[in-house]
């Protein structure tokens, strides 16, 4: 973490704040262990009892996980409420929170994403093109997180991150119905080219159009397996 000390007289919420960036930025992804306390104390200039009451809240706010003896995770980016990433998720209630987010997500992206934003997306999205059995939900989520980002509304881009776990579990359960094809969809390169075009209606179009070919193919496996 590149970051000057912390002013001595700080207390532990600035602390809270310094670490929560680092997370919710990404820097430290999810499921990373952070740096331990002897270094955390050094870099932020604060006393081993301010950093813990500091992680302390962060575990609180479901952001780390502390593990005894190995050491602090990366639980989540988000400190929105559980209801979002819980286990069990309904496949309905994800494919309507994705029909509100995603299309707005996308206009805004063709509107304000600067360039290095753009080419985040296209990274994201030739890597999903490349991705395996095993990497291809992650390699989904993170090019759907990449517009989210690039769509310069912070809050909504932060409800976006928190219903990517949901997102992972409705689509990993699909994969793992038996003979059920991992045909994708839609490529979303036309919302690439949306948002590169500066085009915002376009965009939301695309978007939308890929929803609902989503919603499709979701259904479709659910009903060949009876469920």
């Amino acid at each position: 973490m590149d970051a000057a000390p912390l002013p001595r007289t700080s207390l532990s919420d600035e602390v809270v704040a310094r670490l929560r960036a680092e997370i919710v930025e990404g820097r430290w992804p999810v499921g990373e262990r952070i740096p331990p306390e002897s270094e955390l104390v050094t870099t932020l200039g604060v006393a081993r009892g301010t950093l813990r009451e500091a992680l302390r809240s962060l575990r609180y706010s479901g952001l780390i996980e502390i593990r005894r003896g190995d050491g602090t995770y990366v639980l989540s980016r988000s400190e929105l409420p559980a209801a979002l990433r819980r286990t069990g998720v309904e496949l309905e209630s994800v494919l309507e929170a994705r029909s509100v987010l995603e299309p707005a997500l996308a206009r805004w992206a063709a509107e304000r994403a600067d360039p290095e934003a753009i080419d985040r997306i296209e990274e994201a999205l030739a890597r999903r093109r490349e991705a395996g059995d095993d990497d291809w939900v992650d390699a989904d989520a993170a090019m759907h997180e990449a517009v989210a980002w690039a769509s310069g509304n912070r809050v909504l881009a932060e409800v976006y991150v928190a219903l990517l776990p949901a997102l992972r579990e409705v689509t990993e359960r699909a994969l793992r119905r038996p003979g059920f094809r991992r045909d994708d969809p839609r490529g979303h390169e036309d919302v690439l080219a949306a948002i590169r075009a500066g085009d915002g209606e376009a965009a939301a179009a695309r978007a939308a159009e890929n929803l609902r070919a989503t919603e499709a193919w979701h259904l479709e496996g659910r009903a060949e397996h009876g469920l």
